[in-house]
């Protein structure tokens, strides 16, 4: 029981009841108030998780910002909640710019990525003045190019590079970072382009401030990203003898992991943080580089451990020497992850959290698709039609993600603050269904 209640919200509990608490309330009180499926985020791990990078952080002599990968799961709640935290957001969109924007999300404080980005996406960043953009490519780069001439604004850009390091993730689709990866400029060709842009720096409305990595997501060794800063320095190194530039921002991405089930390790982030300000360090005495700023972009190890998915339990169907399933309202529509990547979590009643288990089921979801499995295997009592089930870090990449497959009706959002639940976002309705329809 300790094992899995350390995957949830810190603050969790089991009551004398034997009901599952989160910050003082029991789960399945608030699966009654605002139905199922239903996500719970509780704001003081949000909170925690970002203190702990703030004193990873700390270690570092030069400059420093945290800012939020938005794609991990974006609201105009979180966004207002991490700009009162004074966090900056990497945005993928004109979508999550005008999200962020609305929750009081300051653009200056911004940068925006993306290996393909839309003229809507350039021209949204353009216009509400987004701190940097962090191109992908040289096409996009010609675009940009017009677009600051148009505007009559200088751009501070970032070149991200693909520095053909490899991390470790829980599928091959996670891993962004190798030479096959549509993202970034190779090693090579981002140092070549890095110096056509400081030769022209006189005529052209581009100013190159800065160099991006990033490895992947949900992976668990620094190592890695240690050895793709190397690599990052040198080209900063070689741009800064031959044209003088001094790098001013250096951001070597985010994705660092996060347990999501028993068996998983700890995977704390101040160590990581830590490991990487020593890599920056280091790596700039070496070659006698004045530090830049140091950017990091986290987002699923922010969020994800601060949510709680509750479903409640449907039908049972049970196949002698095979398996038995446990039905739940919730699967593929608001979490995608397992059918996508083979995701693995783990889950608990909440309503029965103190009974022991008595057998192994695979959990599955109403869609129609024989992939709606959210659980292949949990250890719980004997699962009831009404008992409400809770699926530890439902925080990261499970909204963001989700979609109306089969008219599914997307789930309402909660906040835990202290002792109170604010209903953060609404569940659709059937007219949100058909808002869209001509």
């Amino acid at each position: 029981m300790n094992t899995i209640l350390s995957l949830f919200p810190n603050g969790t509990a089991v009551d004398a009841h034997g009901h599952l608490t989160l910050r003082g309330q029991r789960a399945g009180a608030l699966a009654e108030q605002f139905g199922t499926p239903l996500y719970v985020y509780d704001v003081g791990t949000i909170r925690d998780n970002i203190n702990a990078y703030r004193r990873g952080l700390e270690r570092y002599s030069g400059a420093a910002q945290l800012t939020y990968a938005s794609k991990a799961f974006l609201c105009t709640a979180l966004a207002r909640l991490l700009s009162r935290e004074k966090v900056g957001f990497d945005v993928a969109s004109a979508g999550e710019i005008f999200v962020a924007r609305q929750g009081g999300a300051n653009p200056a404080h911004m940068h925006l990525h993306g290996n393909n980005k839309t003229t809507l996406d350039l021209t949204t960043a353009l216009q509400s003045g987004v701190g940097q953009i962090v191109v992908d490519n040289t096409a996009e780069l010609d675009r940009l190019a017009a677009l600051a001439e148009t505007f009559d604004q200088t751009v501070n850009i970032w070149l991200r590079v693909t520095p053909g390091v490899a991390v470790q993730t829980h599928h091959q689709f996670t891993v962004t970072g190798t030479a096959d990866s549509k993202f970034g400029f190779p090693l090579d060709t981002a140092a070549d382009v890095a110096g056509k842009l400081l030769a022209r720096a006189q005529t052209l409305r581009l100013r190159l401030t800065g160099l991006h990595i990033h490895l992947g997501s949900h992976f668990h060794d620094a190592r890695p990203v240690a050895a793709a800063i190397e690599k990052l320095l040198d080209v900063a190194q070689s741009l800064r003898e031959e044209y003088g530039w001094a790098m001013q921002d250096l951001c070597p991405g985010g994705g660092w992991g996060v347990p999501y089930h028993p068996a998983d390790p700890p995977m704390p982030a101040e160590p990581f943080v830590a490991g990487l300000v020593q890599a920056v360090e280091n790596g700039c005495r070496r070659r006698n580089l004045p530090l830049p700023r140091l950017i990091l972009e986290p987002g699923r190890s922010v969020v994800a451990q601060a949510g709680v998915a509750l479903y409640t339990v449907g039908a049972r169907k049970e196949i002698a020497g095979v398996r038995t399933y446990v039905a739940v309202d919730g699967g593929l529509a608001d979490n995608p992850r397992p059918a996508l990547y083979g995701a693995k979590y783990s889950a608990l009643l909440a309503n029965r959290a103190a009974e022991a288990a008595v057998e192994t089921v695979a959990v599955a979801g109403p869609f129609c698709e024989s992939g709606d499995i959210l659980i292949q295997e949990v250890a719980l009592p004997r699962a009831q039609p009404g008992d409400i089930l809770a699926v530890p870090v439902a925080g990261a990449y499970q909204l963001s993600m989700s979609s109306n497959y089969n008219a599914a009706l997307r789930p309402a959002v909660v906040f835990l603050e202290q002792d109170s639940a604010s209903l953060v976002i609404r569940r659709e309705t059937f007219k949100d269904l058909v808002r869209r329809d001509q």
